[in-house]
């Protein structure tokens, strides 16, 4: 379901704004709809009033838990059920953050990713993507939502961008809180900063040599690392936030002293972060993850040479949660196939 076809249903029930917004606000803040602080027959019309319970179980459908995975680090892994019958990924990350997905697969590609190696089955609607939010509510507090499960959010741009702005106005999530994670693609520099809420932004860079970044990245728009970060730091400064460089740390590929020589000439004197993430290790991809002590090297030198670093924990390597490995295990356990269609 569409948030604007929500909309229209509730205007369809004679909703007036007030009573539109009070819907969606409750629901994507996983509030029952009688919690107002007005009782429903004060003043909401007596044909949408009727209609609510079976519409707040249709919303509770777009998004049902079907297995959690805790880990040591604090993070929640959750396998969520969508209604045909597909899984997503989204996880519970500790002080309150939530990572979702956007598509079911992906059409990227990247080499690392489990989630990439079965292709881009369908994208999700801009309800599903709110009702991972209003599930993991049903869980723990989240002040955070970030677009970092399943999916390249550029390829479902129209109904991430209307899930941020529901969540950036009636979801009680601060524009900055909500991060916006992307491999580069020209249409979010032109359509993030024209929107009401103007989420912030995480690059997925990787690496600093456009060969290596094209060999990993294989279907990732033709954007080179000093056109992307030249780019992303414009929009860090139309909006005051901070970029978030995404780095994943893969043993032997990315991790050497060319890259941090290359990170120092792409990122000294920009508006952002770098975020080293060690690899959380796939089976049956050739990845490894470096060691601890070899990604604390590199965190330390960039950060004295002036690169803002910070390293990461990846979460759930204690369960082997990579993205992707939960779902592809739900498959791989009744035997469904997996079906590649096309990039968007």
């Amino acid at each position: 379901m569409q948030i604007a076809t929500l909309r229209q249903q509730l205007r369809a029930l004679g909703a007036r704004p007030i009573h539109e917004e009070r819907v969606l606000r409750l629901w994507s803040q996983a509030k029952p709809q009688d919690s107002g602080r007005r009782p429903l027959e004060a003043f909401m019309p007596a044909a949408l009033r009727a209609a609510l319970p079976e519409l707040a179980q249709s919303l509770k459908d777009l998004a049902v838990l079907q297995s959690s995975h805790p880990g040591e680090d604090g993070s929640v892994r959750l396998l969520v059920g969508l209604q045909e019958g597909q899984t997503v990924e989204s996880v519970l990350l500790p002080r309150g953050g939530l990572c979702v997905s956007s598509q079911v697969g992906c059409a990227v590609g990247c080499r690392f990713c489990m989630t990439g190696q079965s292709g881009l089955l369908r994208q999700l609607s801009s309800g599903e993507i709110v009702a991972q939010v209003a599930l993991a509510r049903t869980l723990k507090p989240v002040n955070k939502v970030v677009f970092m499960g399943m999916g390249e959010p550029a390829h479902n741009l129209d109904n991430v961008m209307e899930a941020i702005d529901l969540l950036g106005t009636q979801g009680n999530i601060g524009h900055k809180n909500l991060v916006f994670s992307t491999v580069g693609d020209a249409r979010v520099f032109e359509r993030l900063p024209l929107g009401r809420v103007k989420p912030a932004l995480a690059v997925s860079l990787h690496t600093t040599q456009p060969e290596l970044r094209q060999a990993l990245l294989p279907r990732a728009p033709e954007f080179s690392p000093q056109a992307l970060v030249e780019a992303a730091d414009a929009y860090a400064h139309q909006t005051g936030y901070p970029i978030q460089y995404q780095w994943t740390l893969l043993a032997g590929v990315n991790d050497g002293d060319d890259e941090v020589a290359g990170l120092v000439e792409l990122l000294k004197g920009r508006y952002g972060v770098l975020n080293l993430i060690p690899y959380n290790r796939v089976p049956d991809l050739p990845y490894q993850r470096p060691t601890w002590e070899r990604a604390a090297a590199m965190a330390r030198s960039l950060h004295q040479q002036g690169i803002l670093t910070k390293l990461r924990h990846s979460a759930g390597q204690d369960v082997d949660a990579g993205c992707g490995q939960l779902r592809a295990r739900a498959i791989s356990s009744v035997g469904n196939p997996i079906r590649i269609v096309a990039a968007v």
